[in-house]
């Protein structure tokens, strides 16, 4: 699908690597630059999850690229990446903002010399305005957009998402921006700049709530009794069973009436379920409370009653229609051994992709890249000597 398309990738942490795997999936050539040291997410792994020294967190959005390891400070390194930029389609970086300005890559230098690049900076807040130079990280986002005041039961501190979502969105968002561009170029043969922050994924994932806020309407404080948004009527949200837990949604008083042989759900309206949200979602609880988890399946099954099983992990590797949607990849690397990792998330004439290539070695590609760019052998063992760049 993108093959033919070339990107240079100047990312590290998780945004910006996750919206390049993204588009290596897809067929794009994609030369990961890094310094001789090697980017940070190849030495820092959540739950320290390392597979014999090789960091999880780097295995997991590095597959299908190149790995070109050099100086980028210094005038080799700067003269190298001009030579790469020349021909290529794309470029992605997600470091603060002003630093590749400084180092005299950023879009207005790139445009000079490719005015077809499409450039797309992934950064916190924007590359301007007053938070520019603030810390950008998933976290932090998620308490300054509001987030973490949806989530939770009412006395409940605010509550975050238990995994980066923002930056997973805003890689997203970055792809969505990137081949837009590129459809343009097609047109027109100019590229342009594309951005993508945390700050404005955050408010994009908050559509619904967010937007009716800005009209007037009325958003219900979190709830005592755990209704699981500021703004649906109940039941809606997990309950607890005799034995576990069941999650519940939009439910018509008629079919819960009948879901718990108790017609006093009957007496409430649509408005009720709305107005009186609390009360209608504390007699579901009670309710669900007396069987098991087991039984509500059956007994919502039979209603046509929109439920679903609260899923651990555990769960969710043994889950038939996980399996079915090839969710989970698997592939043997020659140090980590066998990894297993989530699969591209999208089906192609109902196929899913297939890995083309393993995460890279820290400059694995080095000499095949600087020999197609017409650097000879000789060349390259003098740069690598002076530690202008870093080779396998």
């Amino acid at each position: 699908m993108l093959h033919g398309v070339k990107v240079l990738s100047f990312t590290h942490f998780l945004q910006g690597p996750s919206a390049v795997q993204f588009l290596a999936d897809l067929g794009a050539d994609v030369i990961k630059i890094e310094s001789p040291k090697g980017a940070y997410e190849r030495f820092w792994s959540g739950a320290e999850a390392y597979l014999n020294g090789e960091s999880v967190f780097y295995l997991m959005a590095g597959r299908n690229q190149r790995s070109l390891s050099l100086d980028l400070r210094s005038e080799k390194g700067k003269e190298i990446v001009q030579k790469l930029v020349a021909d290529a389609d794309v470029i992605v970086e997600n470091f603060r903002p002003g630093v590749m300005d400084r180092l005299g890559l950023g879009y207005e230098e790139i445009a000079k010399v490719n005015p077809g690049i499409v450039y797309c900076s992934c950064s916190g807040f924007g590359s301007t305005g007053p938070y520019r130079d603030k810390p950008g990280q998933d976290l932090l986002i998620q308490a300054m957009s509001g987030l973490a005041m949806l989530s939770g039961r009412k006395n409940d501190p605010p509550t975050l998402v238990g995994t980066a979502v923002v930056d997973q969105h805003a890689a997203v968002l970055a792809v969505v921006g990137v081949l837009a561009a590129l459809f343009e170029k097609q047109k027109t043969g100019i590229g342009k700049k594309v951005e993508s922050n945390l700050l404005s994924a955050a408010l994009d994932m908050q559509i619904e709530p967010l937007n009716y806020y800005l009209n007037g309407a009325k958003l219900y404080d979190r709830s005592e009794t755990g209704i699981s948004s500021k703004f649906h009527q109940a039941p809606y949200g997990v309950f607890q069973t005799s034995d576990g837990y069941i999650c519940v949604s939009l439910t018509p008083t008629d079919k819960l009436a009948q879901a718990f042989d108790d017609p006093s759900f009957n007496n409430w309206t649509r408005d009720d379920q709305f107005n009186r949200r609390e009360e209608v979602n504390a007699k579901v609880a009670d309710h669900i409370k007396r069987q098991t988890t087991s039984y509500w399946f059956g007994k919502f099954e039979q209603l046509e009653i929109w439920y679903a099983p609260v899923n651990s992990y555990e769960d969710i590797e043994k889950d038939p229609q996980v399996e079915w949607n090839q969710s989970i990849m698997s592939f043997q690397h020659p140090v980590a051994g066998k990894v297993r990792l989530l699969a591209h998330p999208i089906k192609y004439n109902g196929e899913t992709l297939k890995i083309r290539k393993l995460p890279p070695n820290l400059g694995e590609h080095t000499e095949e890249i600087l020999l197609g760019l017409g650097y000879t052998s000789e060349d390259i063992e003098n740069l690598a000597k002076q530690g202008f760049i870093k080779k396998q």
